[in-house]
C-alpha cells in the first residue's frame, strides 16, 4: 500500500505500513494537527484582540471606558469558563469513538460560533441583547477549542515514534501563535486600511465573518487524515478483552485518581495567563502611552510568527532533556524579564515594543513547547483524550480565563500609575506553577501504548 500525499491511509489500515509509510502518515497528520490548530485559535484569540480594543466601545458603550473594558474582558473569560465543559464532553467521545470524528465537529462549531460574532449587532442597535449573544457565543467557542486541542495534540502524539513526541505535538501547540498572527495581522490591517469610525461600526466584523472561509478549508484538511494508530489499537485489544467491556468511563477513570489531573492543571497555568499577558492587556497598556493601535498589533503579529519556530525548539530540545526542566527554566526566564518588558512597551518606539514581544514569546515558548506532549503523557489511552483536555483546558481558565480582568483591575487600584501588582500576581502564578510540575513524573520515556491511567 503507498501513501500519496493528498489521500490518508484507511482506519485501521495504518498498523499495515511500512516505516516510511507510517512517517509519511505522521507528518501528513501534524501538518493537519498545525493547520487545524491554526484556524481555531485564530477564532478563538482574535476575540482576545477584540475585547481588547473595540468590544467595549461597540458592545458596552453605556458604561466608562475602564469598566466596559472589565466587562469585556468578562464576555472574554466566558470562553475560558466553557472550555474544560468541551473538553471534558469532547474527551469522553473522543476515548470511546475517535480523535478524528471529534476534530471535525470541534473545527465545525468554532467555525460557525465565530462567523456569527461577526453579525451580532452592537448595543446601539439591541441594547444588552447584544452582549447576552457574545457571551453566548464565546461559550460556544469555548467548547469548541476544548474539544480541538487535545484531539489534535493526540493525534500528532499518537502517530509519532518515541524520542519525537514532544516535536510532533508541539505542533498543535504552535497552532496557537500562528492563529493569533493571523487574527492579529488581519485586524490591525483592518484598522489601518478603513477609518477609526467605519473600523468600530463595520470594518471589525471582516476578520470574524472570513472564519467561514477558514471553516471550508479546515474540513478539508480534517478529512483526509487517518484514525489515530494507538487509539485503534486500543480499541482493537477491548473488543478482545471481555473484562474491558466493564471499564468506568473515561471521566471517571480520571477524577478516581486526580493527581495527574491537578498537576498539569496547576503546571499549565502560569504559561498561560502570561500567554494572555500579551495578547490583551499589554496591548493597551502600550497604546496608553502613545503607541498607534495597529502597530502595535502588527508587532504582535510579527512576533507571534518568530515564536513558532521557538516553540517547536525548544519542544524538539524537551524531547533530549525532557519537558519538565525545559518548562522551568522557562518560567523563571519570563518572570525575570516582566520588569524589562513592561519598560519597553512604554517606549512608545516601534522598535522597543516589536523587541519586547519578541522576547517574550522566545521566553513563553520554553514553556509552550513542551506543554502538549507534558500533558498528554501524564494520561493512559483509555482516557488520554479526557484527561490531557481537561488537564489542559482547566489550565486555560485557571492561568488565562480571568487574568485580563484581574491584572486590569490591579493596575487600576495603583490610578494606572503602577504594574508591580501585575508582575507580582504573575509571579505568584509562576512559583504554583514550578511547585507543580516540580511534582509530576518526567514522561518523555514513557511507553504510550503500553501506559495506564
Amino acid at each position: 500500500m503507498s501513501v500519496s500525499s493528498t489521500s490518508a491511509a484507511p482506519d485501521g489500515a495504518i498498523a499495515q505500513l511500512t516505516p516510511e509509510q507510517k512517517r509519511k502518515e505522521s507528518r501528513r497528520v501534524i501538518l493537519s494537527s498545525y493547520l487545524g490548530s491554526s484556524i481555531e485559535f485564530y477564532d478563538f484569540l482574535l476575540y482576545a484582540s477584540a475585547s481588547a480594543l473595540i468590544f467595549p466601545t461597540v458592545f458596552f458603550a453605556n458604561l466608562d471606558p475602564l469598566a466596559g473594558t472589565i466587562a469585556s474582558y468578562g464576555t472574554f473569560a466566558a470562553g475560558y469558563l466553557a472550555r474544560p465543559l468541551g473538553g471534558a464532553i469532547f474527551g469522553h467521545f473522543g476515548d470511546k469513538l475517535g480523535r478524528k470524528k471529534m476534530l471535525v465537529l470541534s473545527m465545525f462549531i468554532m467555525g460557525i460560533a465565530s462567523t456569527l460574532i461577526g453579525l451580532v449587532p452592537g448595543s446601539a442597535t439591541i441594547g444588552s441583547w447584544g452582549a447576552i449573544l457574545l457571551i453566548a457565543l464565546r461559550m460556544c467557542q469555548g467548547i469548541a477549542v476544548g474539544g480541538e486541542w487535545g484531539g489534535a495534540a493526540l493525534m500528532a502524539l499518537e502517530h509519532s515514534e518515541k524520542g519525537r513526541r514532544g516535536f510532533a505535538a508541539s505542533f498543535t501547540n504552535a497552532g496557537a501563535p500562528t492563529g493569533a498572527a493571523l487574527g492579529t495581522f488581519i485586524l490591525g490591517t483592518t484598522a489601518a486600511v478603513l477609518p477609526h469610525d467605519d473600523f468600530m461600526t463595520w470594518g471589525w466584523r471582516i476578520p470574524f465573518l472570513l472564519s467561514f472561509v477558514l471553516l471550508i478549508i479546515g474540513m478539508i484538511v480534517r478529512s483526509r487524515i487517518s484514525e489515530s494508530p494507538i487509539f485503534l489499537a486500543a480499541l482493537e485489544k477491548d473488543k478482545n478483552n471481555k473484562t474491558a467491556q466493564k471499564k468506568k468511563l473515561p471521566i471517571i477513570e480520571v477524577l478516581r485518581r486526580p493527581r495527574a489531573l491537578i498537576l498539569t492543571m496547576l503546571a499549565g497555568a502560569s504559561g498561560f495567563a502570561l500567554q494572555v499577558l500579551l495578547s490583551t492587556f499589554s496591548v493597551g497598556y502600550a497604546t496608553e502611552f502613545g503607541a498607534e493601535r495597529s502597530s502595535v498589533l502588527y508587532a504582535f503579529a510579527l512576533a507571534s510568527v518568530i515564536s513558532i519556530f521557538f516553540v517547536i525548539f525548544f519542544a524538539h530540545i524537551s524531547d533530549r532533556l525532557g519537558r519538565r526542566p525545559v518548562m522551568l527554566a522557562g518560567l523563571i526566564m519570563f518572570v525575570a524579564y516582566l520588569p524589562a518588558f513592561f519598560k519597553m512597551m512604554e517606549s512608545n518606539n516601534w522598535w522597543l515594543i516589536f523587541a519586547a514581544f519578541t522576547i517574550a514569546l522566545a521566553l513563553h515558548a520554553i514553556i509552550f513547547g513542551p506543554l502538549a506532549a507534558f500533558i498528554s503523557e501524564q494520561f493512559g489511552t483509555g482516557a488520554r483524550y479526557t484527561g490531557a483536555s481537561m488537564g489542559y483546558q482547566f489550565a486555560t481558565l485557571l492561568g488565562a480565563g480571568f487574568t485580563p480582568a484581574i491584572i486590569s483591575s490591579l493596575y487600576a487600584s495603583t490610578g494606572g500609575t503602577s504594574v508591580t501588582p501585575v508582575i507580582m500576581y504573575l509571579i505568584g502564578l509562576a512559583v504554583v506553577s514550578g511547585g507543580a510540575i516540580m511534582l509530576t513524573r518526567e514522561s518523555k520515556d514513557f511507553d504510550l501504548e503500553t501506559q495506564e491511567h
